[in-house]
């Protein structure tokens, strides 16, 4: 663990490690809603059943990969001997349960009084139903590491939660986690997505942060107004905690797709002017990730791989999974909420990340697979056929103002 720690303070403070000072595998759980949080379970279905998942040292998330990140740290047997054996009744059941729920009325409807802070809320949602009371502290295991990535308002950088430390490298971090701090907080923090949810405050203490960079006369005052927002307002993939530090970096996202369309409305505008700036900065990190891969320069010194929702059977030349038509044109749209989701809707973005996350590996990255390489056991294959996807699949991009369930 104290290792893992000393890995992620360089990723906060300094340049990307050269190959030889690099080490592990980290894996990152981008953000997007219960869209997200489903498209990795079967992205982690698989990587259970070749025995990957044992070999991560890292698992670092945002918002949606955040809930998906704080599940696993419930459930999980840790520490991994092998591949968990009935993934199905432990982890994705379980788990496809609680995104059946609307977990976002209540504390939208909470937040329309001017002094509820609805993230809050949120946060009992969450410690009900999804963490059941257990705190950041508990998350001490030989491996994984969990990290829960939220973004400081106050400073503008990624702010993360562990077992040992709290914080980021601006305003400092406490050290160890608070004992009382719960799981559901950091989850909370990290998916408060805006203008949907308020910013989160923790009420720091400017003298409990230490080793931050800021030794200005404002610290303190700004770290009394400190809040925290969405993971995703600073990096929709959470790669930050592990991309300068692990040798082999893992990337599952199932983040929104860009898309063209024609002008609506002033506040289309508005909304636009927002999403292009930010849609580029996601751009920009996804694209020096895979070339990262494809680099032979020794300063790179990193392997891995990355798949994303858009994704499909072509882009890896392989004769399963859905295709790129239907996961850019239905897949892809499923909207990134936190309301209710069907069972069809769970199961096929379940069905998805198995498959990409499988392919991912076999061509990227081969060392991981083991021998004998375990037979494809597609975790719904009732929802295999297209037609059959796109008819259930044909409302799941609207929103409606309550929710669904």
């Amino acid at each position: 663990m104290a290792e893992r720690e000393q890995l992620l303070s360089s990723s906060s403070t300094g340049g990307p490690l050269l190959e030889a000072e690099r080490h592990g595998v980290g894996l990152s759980l981008s953000g997007g809603g219960f869209r997200a949080s489903l498209f990795h379970l079967g992205a982690l279905r698989r990587l259970n059943e070749l025995d990957v998942l044992r070999q991560v040292d890292t698992i670092s998330s945002v918002s949606g990969g955040s809930i998906m990140n704080a599940f696993l740290a419930t459930a999980l047997p840790l520490p991994l001997k092998g591949p968990v054996a009935d993934w199905e009744s432990t982890i994705s059941k379980p788990f496809r349960a609680f995104c059946s729920r609307n977990i976002r009325r209540k504390p939208i409807l909470e937040g329309l009084w001017p002094w509820k802070k609805n993230s809050d809320v949120l946060a009992d949602e969450y410690d009900e139903l999804l963490t059941h009371g257990k705190l950041i502290k508990d998350l001490f295991f030989p491996k994984p590491l969990f990290v829960f990535c939220s973004t400081d308002l106050a400073y503008g950088v990624n702010w993360v939660f562990t077992a040992a430390r709290s914080g980021d490298y601006q305003a400092g971090y406490k050290l160890p986690t608070p004992a009382d701090w719960k799981l559901s907080t950091a989850v909370a923090a990290s998916s408060c997505f805006p203008p949907v949810f308020k910013p989160m405050s923790l009420h720091l203490d400017p003298a409990t942060l230490v080793n931050g960079k800021d030794k200005t006369q404002k610290r303190d005052g700004i770290i009394k107004g400190l809040t925290l927002s969405d993971g995703g307002v600073y990096d929709n993939l959470g790669l930050e905690p592990i991309w300068k530090t692990h040798k082999t970096v893992l990337s599952s996202d199932g983040g929104a797709l860009f898309g063209a369309e024609g002008d609506k409305s002033f506040f289309w505008e508005v909304n636009r002017f927002i999403s292009i700036p930010e849609n580029q900065a996601l751009a920009v990190r996804r694209r020096w990730l895979i070339a990262s891969f494809k680099s032979t320069s020794q300063n790179d010194g990193m392997d891995g791989s990355y798949w994303g929702i858009g994704s499909a059977r072509e882009s890896y030349g392989l004769p399963y999974g859905y295709s790129k038509k239907l996961a850019m044109d239905v897949i892809a749209c499923i909207r990134t909420d936190l309301d209710s989701f069907s069972k069809a809707e769970a199961a096929i973005l379940e069905n998805h990340g198995y498959w990409l996350a499988d392919a991912a590996i076999e061509k990227h990255v081969p060392s991981l697979r083991p021998n004998p390489y375990p037979p494809l056991q597609v975790p719904h294959p009732e929802w295999i056929g297209e037609q059959d996807v796109r008819d259930a699949l044909k409302d799941s991009c609207k929103r409606t103002i309550w929710g669904r369930g």
